[in-house]
């Protein structure tokens, strides 16, 4: 079992910045690819980005390009997203995941947390 908990939501303005954590315990961090997705009222949860259990390899939807940064700490059991130039249409519940692989599915993501809110203003 891996429990993940994320944490940095809030209200920002559009343009703004925020940095949202996933704290994990339990089973070795270092072994799981970890997922950022997010779901926004009315619609489907989504992948966002993900990265690899080394940190080398990351995938980003379309959406964020440029905007967002996954990063990831081992040692801290610990993954972020940094994310940049936010839009109101970013605005949403936001997920931590983890998987035996990278990937841009929730069926291949074994872990969730509980969500974060990000809302953002216009």
């Amino acid at each position: 079992q891996v429990q993940l908990v994320e944490s940095g939501g809030g209200l920002v303005q559009a343009g703004g910045s925020l940095r949202l954590s996933c704290a994990a315990s339990g089973r070795i961090f270092s072994r799981y690819a970890m997922g950022w997705f997010r779901q926004a009222p009315g619609k489907e949860r989504e992948f966002v980005v993900g990265i690899s259990w080394s940190g080398g390899t990351t995938d980003y939807a379309d959406s964020v390009k440029g905007r967002f940064t996954i990063s990831r700490d081992n040692a801290k059991n610990t993954v972020y997203l940094q994310m940049n130039s936010l839009k109101p249409e970013d605005t949403a519940v936001y997920y931590c995941a983890a998987a035996s692989w990278l990937g841009i599915f929730e069926k291949e993501y074994d872990y969730w947390g509980q969500g974060t809110q990000v809302t953002v203003s216009s």
